[in-house]
């Protein structure tokens, strides 16, 4: 009679626990750089939407970006804390992206220019980090 020993199923079982083992952690890595990829690309053009809808005088209201971890959000108003909620545009990241530095823009009607500039730093667990400039004409430069 022909059949597997219990043996080599304990074996075979024990062979696709290691490899399973060793595809996790890469896997999870991938996926990391996979949302910081998402994420960078979704917030700057979040910048670009925002400051169109100010230069086009939208509602008569200067528009700007809330970035948070696990989302970004297009607002109408002078400040996130200010806004009319009613407008908001949530884009969901996520979770593993946690932003720091400029996390609120406001763009000034007609000009569309920032009223702050600097740099958002976008980063995740295991420590890759991409960074987005917002200058003073409100061009959005990141790697």
């Amino acid at each position: 009679m022909r059949g597997f020993t219990l043996i080599e199923v304990l074996l075979a079982v024990l062979l696709i626990g290691v490899l399973a083992s060793a595809a996790v952690p890469a896997f999870q890595s991938f996926q990391q750089r996979s949302d910081l990829a998402v994420a960078i690309d979704a917030v700057a053009q979040r910048y670009r939407r925002a400051q169109a809808l100010s230069r086009a005088v939208s509602g008569d209201s200067p528009w700007g970006v809330h970035v948070a971890t696990g989302s970004v959000i297009v607002f109408r108003g002078i400040s996130f804390a200010g806004r009319n909620a009613s407008y908001d545009e949530l884009v969901v990241l996520g979770r593993s992206v946690i932003p720091s530095g400029l996390t609120d823009v406001v763009f000034d009607p007609l000009t569309g220019r920032p009223r702050s500039t600097g740099v958002l730093t976008l980063e995740t667990s295991n420590g890759d980090t991409r960074f987005l400039t917002l200058n003073a004409q409100g061009t959005v430069l990141y790697d």
